[in-house]
């Protein structure tokens, strides 16, 4: 289980940003011009995409939280075929340009983790969500409340990264994983719970309340 103080940049993104750091110093020394103007633009890309800034959590009773920033692609009443139930799918994508370290949307304990291998067609398309490589994490909170958050691999995403297993508790917000280069994260919700989020509205991980869970009885 890696649960660690934010970083300014993911420990993830590390390797990538030594690595093109030190092919842009190389080609400045030995080359200049043009190759090393675009090694720079590399490098930059690099950082940016790997940032990974602390976030404030909402306190809201009952909040699921964006487990990821991006923009909303999908409100649907589906089946979850994860945990076999109707359900409300909220479906976040992410481009290069977000930050892709995901949190957890709600405080609860891991039931049960599943790893599919699969396409890496754009994450945009909703047929993603069932055809790209992903990996599926059921969390149960402390009132029944059933939630699967699904990291989907995009088109140029070639890694997923869960750090979380079967038993595991977790915290609002906490960082369980991370995705490579462009991807989705599907989050399947209670049919009763209050959705507070539209299609194309822009979100971010932890401090965007996707929805809100109907108190236990």
């Amino acid at each position: 289980m890696n649960n660690y103080p934010h970083p300014i940049i993911a420990r993830e993104g590390w390797p990538f940003l030594v690595g093109s750091l030190v092919i842009a110093v190389l080609l400045t020394w030995l080359t200049g011009g043009i190759p090393a103007f675009l090694a720079w633009i590399i490098a930059l890309f690099v950082l940016q995409f790997f940032r990974d800034p602390g976030r404030a959590v909402p306190m809201d009773a009952g909040a699921v939280l964006s487990p990821a920033d991006g923009r909303i692609v999908a409100v649907e009443r589906v089946n979850d075929p994860y945990v076999q139930r109707e359900a409300i799918k909220v479906s976040v994508f992410m481009n290069v340009f977000n930050v892709h370290s995901n949190r957890s949307p709600v405080e609860g304990t891991v039931q049960k983790v599943w790893y599919f291998p699969g396409k890496f067609v754009n994450a945009d398309l909703a047929k993603a969500s069932t055809e790209n490589e992903r990996n599926a994490v059921w969390l149960k909170t402390s009132a029944g409340a059933d939630i699967t958050s699904v990291q989907v691999a995009g088109l140029i995403a070639r890694r997923i990264l869960c750090y979380v297993k079967s038993g595991d508790a977790l915290t609002r917000g906490q960082r369980y994983g991370f995705i490579r280069f462009g991807s989705r994260v599907d989050v399947y919700l209670p049919l009763d719970a209050k959705v507070k989020v539209s299609i194309g509205d822009k979100v971010s991980a932890t401090t965007t309340i996707l929805a809100l869970l109907q108190p236990s009885v």
